[in-house]
């Protein structure tokens, strides 16, 4: 295991407490873009590798779950070019993953509606995920046309159709019955979720999730978040007191 950017001793001396569930909300690739005067599919190119490289990392050191925000139900509001550039660099990036991983012991899966993407990418998602089913390492949530109001929602609907066929009762409705029916149904709550960009906003991510998860937010830009940022980030977890409402 990782020692965060800290020496041995220094580790020894404060030991970190790993979050088993991380969630990351890759925010700032348009800014990062318009920083630098280029246009904005550069910086969810850009975004992009930072995923790569971030992704592996969080492996690495031990996290079991990592849930990232790659494309909100509400994206779909963005210019035409742009979402036309981004969904090209979903489709090259699903391409490259089904190799690129192949050597990674990661099990992806992705969250959200696929119905609202072309049969193509649809595609590309089922064979990444079947192509990783029987791996055992870290489980990788990528939410894609994901909101979170949607997806309560869904389990709502869910419910209430087998509470109308006679499957289940009233009584049958629990906090437990709702989380198994959304999509990260059988996987911890996150511990901790990260922001990069600076925004103090959750931005419909993972909301019935999050009731007592912990925030960092940081001011760094996606793409030029750093293996250093996320050590930091857990850094600042381990420090937390998390209490589940008692003292």
């Amino acid at each position: 295991m990782a020692f965060f950017g800290r020496n041995k001793a220094e580790a020894e001396e404060t030991p970190l407490v790993l979050p088993k569930h991380v969630g990351i909300i890759m925010d700032g690739n348009g800014r990062w873009a318009k920083k630098r005067g280029l246009p904005r599919k550069a910086g969810h190119t850009e975004g992009a590798r930072t995923f790569r490289k971030i992704t592996r990392y969080c492996s690495e050191v031990g996290i079991k779950y990592l849930t990232v925000y790659a494309f909100s139900t509400e994206n779909w509001k963005r210019p035409e070019d742009e979402v036309g550039a981004l969904m090209k660099l979903f489709k090259s990036y699903l391409e490259e993953a089904i190799s690129d991983f192949k050597d990674d012991d990661i099990v992806v899966r992705f969250i959200g509606d696929k119905s609202g993407f072309s049969p193509e990418l649809r595609a590309l998602m089922d064979e990444n995920e079947e192509c990783s089913r029987e791996r055992d390492g870290m489980v990788l949530n990528i939410a894609m046309n994901y909101g979170s109001r949607d997806e309560i929602v869904r389990a709502v609907k869910s419910i209430a159709a087998d509470v109308k066929s006679g499957a289940l009762s009233e009584a049958d409705i629990t906090e437990q019955l709702i989380s198994d029916r959304l999509y990260t149904a059988g996987q911890p709550d996150p511990d901790l979720i990260i922001r990069p960009s600076g925004e103090y906003r959750i931005s419909n991510f993972m909301l019935w999730q999050s009731a007592y998860t912990e925030f960092v937010i940081m001011n760094k830009l996606w793409p030029d978040f750093q293996k250093s940022d996320l050590d930091e980030a857990l850094r600042i977890y381990s420090q937390r007191n998390r209490r589940y409402g008692g003292v």
